[in-house]
């Protein structure tokens, strides 16, 4: 790898992955995307839901994970600066994790300059503010309170719990529509405006799209499901010169 292959690319952008062993091509996909792509890269974002689920970086041991850590780790190590932004399914990523895999910790929303863009980013799930008993939801486990009395469970009953609360969500979204599911436009507003940046990166919301509101674009990025039909999947670059591209799965651009 050379100093161009960096300087090609600024920064890439995924969210979404779900990653778990239940998923094998899914994995396949991102340990592709990882040593063929991203390595080449100035910057990579991981935007939230990298995992299915996180129970506490007490798990960091679990052997699938190593697997996904040590692939982040090969990426930090060749030079290519790597940040997290936690999802609603990994919001449990903690120091431990971010040590082992070599990246470093966003809050949200995070403005970053890059190649002369100004460009704010989030997971997504904060801006959905008409699902209000997700909102309640989340607001009780973000708090490190609430956190550190569930990571003080034992790792398997955390488990337990996680997988009983991924249950009920599926049983809850099947009585909420889209537009309840998606992004406000006033809370995507105003991220803008206290932001100051004219550009929004997110995920979350699996409706892969840019949209334009006044001078403002949002580009939203995709799940990934490499078995759908068609196969699910991409990412966000952005070039040297500040471009913004879109790309599929298998790399090409979307226009």
């Amino acid at each position: 790898m050379t100093a161009s292959d960096h300087a090609a690319t600024s920064a890439l952008f995924i969210s979404d992955l779900h990653l778990q062993p239940s998923q094998p091509r899914t994995t396949a996909a991102f340990l592709d995307f990882m040593d063929g792509r991203a390595i080449h890269a100035q910057r990579l974002y991981l935007l939230g839901d990298l995992f299915e689920y996180w129970a506490g970086d007490d798990d960091i041991d679990d052997p699938y994970h190593r697997h996904i850590i040590a692939a982040i780790r090969r990426v930090s190590d060749a030079g290519v600066a790597v940040f997290w932004i936690a999802g609603n399914r990994d919001f449990l990523v903690g120091a431990r994790f971010a040590q082992a895999a070599g990246l470093t910790l966003l809050a949200e929303p995070h403005v970053a300059d890059i190649a002369g863009q100004r460009v704010v980013l989030v997971h997504g799930d904060a801006q959905c503010t008409e699902d209000a008993k997700y909102m309640e939801f989340r607001a009780m486990v973000r708090q490190p309170a609430w956190q550190t009395q569930f990571t003080a469970l034992p790792l398997a009953q955390r488990k337990a719990i996680i997988a009983g609360m991924r249950e009920n969500s599926r049983k809850d979204q099947g009585d909420k529509t889209m537009e309840i599911m998606d992004v406000t436009p006033q809370a995507i507003a105003d991220v803008h405006a206290q932001s100051g940046a004219r550009i929004m990166i997110h995920g979350h919301t699996h409706r892969p799209a840019l949209h334009r509101a006044g001078d403002t674009l949002r580009y939203v990025l995709p799940d990934w499901e490499p078995d759908a039909t068609p196969p699910r999947g991409g990412w966000i670059a952005i070039g040297s010169d500040g471009a913004i591209t879109r790309h599929a799965l298998d790399g090409a651009v979307i226009a």
